[in-house]
């Protein structure tokens, strides 16, 4: 018996791309106004595919994991984001992005 195809896309998680955009714009919010911003936001990417109760349970982990490296500050029920660490953040991700494939062939195929 064959195994239907895989539905998964392998595309970049955007959701943290957005939650950051999201957080820059407001000053602080609660998480049902971050992720009704997010959830449009990606609708206008084409990028909410999953369904609304699983995207809204990554966002939330994403925003936990945000707080926990300090880019996100929360207070009582509101979020806010320090926008001089979240501004440097896409930088580094591109930064990233050009390492990684550089190290990723040196380590697996040494030349």
């Amino acid at each position: 018996m064959m195994k239907p195809p895989s539905s998964s896309r392998h595309q970049p998680d955007s959701v943290p791309e957005e939650l950051a955009a999201v957080l820059l714009a407001k000053t602080s919010a609660d998480f049902d106004a971050l992720f009704r911003a997010v959830y449009s936001r990606l609708l206008a990417r084409n990028e909410a595919g999953e369904g609304e109760e699983k995207l809204r349970l990554r966002v939330r982990e994403k925003l936990q994991v945000l707080v926990a490296q300090g880019l996100v500050r929360k207070n009582g029920d509101s979020y806010a984001g320090v926008r001089a660490v979240l501004r440097a953040r896409p930088s580094q991700r591109a930064v990233a992005k050009v390492i990684a494939p550089q190290r990723h062939g040196s380590i697996l195929h040494p030349e």
